[in-house]
C-alpha cells in the first residue's frame, strides 16, 4: 500500500502542504466498469471541496 499519496487539488478538504493527501482511504472509480485503461478514465471520490 502507498505510504505517500499525493494531490495537486488543492481546493480539497484533504489536500496539506506539499501535495500531500490527509485522507484516511482513498476512493478511486473506472468510467468504464472494473477496468481503465488510462488515468482519464477514472476519478477520485475522496475529494470534498474545501470550507
Amino acid at each position: 500500500m502507498a505510504k505517500d499519496v499525493l494531490c495537486e487539488v488543492n481546493n480539497c478538504a484533504y489536500w496539506a502542504q506539499g501535495n500531500e493527501c490527509t485522507a484516511d482511504r482513498i476512493y478511486v472509480v473506472s468510467h468504464k466498469g472494473n477496468q481503465a485503461a488510462t488515468t482519464k478514465e477514472t476519478d477520485c471520490k475522496t475529494f470534498e471541496p474545501e470550507v
